[in-house]
């Protein structure tokens, strides 16, 4: 599979304003709907999509997202990498409705997380049990005649919640709804679900089993960014991840070991783990290969960079992290502004990446000379950074190369 998918379908309110996205399991670009036969991994997809390959500002914007929430993802810690501030989590009426289950959903709701009924067509004593803990209740408007909407409608309005008219697909049935006093309306006859798609970069499993295992036997910092550092789609997959929790930070993200120390190793513990659940096996040559490159990159930045400035480690995290996103782009099919856009960075980082502008775009500048060849612009642009002798370059191609190839497949 060449690239990861996600399906969002917009949630409209009575003038027909967007004001949330539902998020949709979606395995290929034409898909309309998915058969799902584990609804724990569809959701553990959808939200590793979201959060980490996509980013929750890119998919959302400034709206909720409807996420399909079931009995296990409910009762699992996996929900507490969601941000209570993004989601409303839909539910399906369970078979059998446990006290656990019920306080779970108490605790949740007063972290801040909203609920969500999902396909409602009568009202029952085991829907009434749910009642007080949901924000929103789905009604199936496409399965019910006008007398039983109606029904439905009424024992719903004794209960402060806010009415979504499910699967509308005539107008006939929006003016319906409006006027039984739906606030939220979703259905093909506004728009069917689009699915957005991004390429591929993520690592194998032994790769995050590593990291786990580094995790979880609670070595420091130091060698998880280490292990970090052998991965440039994790790497990126992380900042992205801390940014969409974490949302308007207060200082921009400028090493990985920042990023680490933000998400904190109970989190990062779960979200390896999530990775670990929705990850397959990757065996793309060509893409191992620019993986390969880009570690290469990023620890030749990080070594021109302790050569200009031996004391400034600030600066050398910055510069492995400059060289690292460098191809990113070609690697997830991602135009660099966005990727800029998204992760937070620092400034002159930016302009490294985007206008090879600053002392960290002249060192990106060397490498790109020297992987076309170009000796003239080697040699030049070696003139211009006057910290570094060829010889000296020669020697930090020849230690990146090593310690590239020290873990053998970047990739896996």
């Amino acid at each position: 599979m060449e690239s990861y998918f996600l399906g969002r379908q917009p949630i409209l309110d009575r003038n027909q304003n967007l004001v949330a996205y539902e998020l949709l399991f979606r395995q290929e670009q034409t898909q309309e709907t998915a058969r799902v036969t584990d609804d724990l991994s569809a959701s553990a997809n959808v939200i590793v999509n979201a959060y980490g390959r996509f980013g929750i500002q890119n998919v959302l914007g400034q709206q909720r997202g409807f996420i399909n929430a079931d009995l296990d993802l409910i009762m699992s810690d996996i929900i507490s990498l969601l941000p209570s501030k993004h989601v409303v989590l839909e539910v399906r009426v369970p078979e059998r409705i446990t006290v656990e289950f019920l306080q779970q959903c108490n605790e949740l709701k007063q972290k801040g997380y909203q609920f969500a009924l999902d396909n409602i067509v009568a009202i029952d004593s085991k829907i009434e049990q749910l009642l007080p803990i949901v924000s929103v209740v789905k009604v199936d408007v496409l399965a019910l005649e006008t007398d039983e909407l109606e029904k439905v409608v009424s024992a719903l309005k004794r209960w402060p919640v806010l009415l979504l008219a499910l699967k509308v697909e005539s107008r006939e049935q929006e003016m319906r709804c409006k006027q039984l006093g739906f606030q939220m309306f979703q259905g093909y006859y506004f728009a069917k679900p689009e699915v957005m798609s991004v390429k591929r970069a993520d690592p194998g499993k032994p790769s995050l089993l590593k990291l786990l295992t580094l995790v979880t036997d609670n070595h420091d910092h130091d060698a998880i960014e280490k292990e970090f550092k052998r991965q440039p789609g994790l790497s990126y997959h992380l900042m992205r991840m801390v940014n969409s929790v974490a949302g308007d930070l207060p200082r921009k993200i400028n090493s990985i070991k920042h990023a680490i120390t933000l998400m904190g190793r109970e989190q990062l513990q779960k979200w390896i783990q999530l990775l670990l659940y929705t990850s397959g096996s990757m065996e793309d040559g060509m893409h191992d290969l620019r993986m390969q490159s880009a570690v290469e990159r990023g620890k030749m930045m990080e070594l021109i960079a302790a050569a200009e400035r031996p004391h400034d480690k600030n600066h050398q995290e910055r510069a492995f992290i400059v060289g690292i996103l460098s191809l990113l782009d070609e690697l997830l099919g991602i135009e660099m502004q966005q990727i800029v856009n998204k992760l937070g960075i620092s400034d002159d980082m930016c302009q490294a990446l985007m206008r090879r502008e600053g002392r960290l775009g002249q060192a990106l500048k060397l490498l790109e000379a020297d992987e076309r060849g170009d000796h003239a612009a080697i040699q030049s642009i070696l003139a211009g950074l006057d910290f570094l002798s060829p010889d000296e370059f020669t020697g930090i191609k020849l230690q990146a190369s090593g310690w590239a190839n020290q873990t053998g497949d970047v990739a896996n």
